[in-house]
């Protein structure tokens, strides 16, 4: 089984991990569109690395050196993320399907340089954090804007969701990371808020507001 494929099902896992407790079998076949037959035999093969904890009609586990490897190519996946928009020059909303081709690099000399030509990033040009080479994220004390009140200032710091469609709304409404929100008022029906920044009024809702990460 190539690597790659390896790679990104513990990635899968990392990810599902944060959302929730107990991972299925099922729950890892539908993030990464494939089979449950096909994930459950993938979970095997990692299980027999060491990597995952598997076990019959039990949830699936990250151990300890999974997780590590998981991190380690969230790490390689971010700091590319970060090289093609900060140094090439690509547009937050164009860099993820490239850097998942670059996170499978296996060079370590290949992204230590590319993180020293960055300046050592923290987080990526979405505002996710970026792990160590130990494996250890940086925790923020961020809020969602769903949770802000009436009167509240705020700056956008990171996003939950950078899929290519929610960035490119957000281009459109000339929304990024550092703009600073008023919130001027709050729906009670569906919970949309009205904002202002950079001169301008507009109204964000409900599945936006979750979506964006703010202090």
């Amino acid at each position: 089984m190539p690597t790659e494929i390896k790679e990104n099902y513990l990635k899968a896992l990392f990810h599902l991990g944060q959302k929730c407790e107990k991972i299925s079998v099922s729950d890892l076949g539908k993030e990464l569109g494939v089979s449950k037959p096909t994930a459950s035999d993938m979970a095997k093969k990692l299980d027999a690395k060491g990597w995952v904890h598997y076990q019959k009609y039990k949830p699936l586990r990250l151990s300890d050196e999974g997780k590590k490897q998981a991190a380690s190519i969230i790490r390689k996946h971010r700091l590319s993320e970060m090289f093609l928009s900060q140094i090439m020059g690509f547009g937050w909303e164009a860099v993820h399907e490239m850097a998942e081709e670059l996170e499978h690099i296996k060079s370590e000399t290949f992204f230590d340089r590319m993180d020293e030509l960055l300046g050592f990033p923290t987080t990526d040009p979405h505002g996710s954090p970026i792990p160590d080479k130990q494996g250890c994220f940086k925790d923020s004390n961020y809020s969602l804007l769903s949770a802000t009140s009436k009167g509240e200032e705020v700056t956008i710091k990171a996003l939950i969701n950078s899929s290519s469609e929610f960035i490119v709304f957000l281009n459109n409404k000339k929304i990024k990371l550092g703009t600073v929100l008023k919130v001027l008022s709050k729906e009670p029906f569906d919970q949309s808020i009205l904002v202002s920044y950079n001169g301008k009024k507009i109204t964000l809702s409900q599945s936006v507001c979750n979506r964006l990460l703010v202090e």
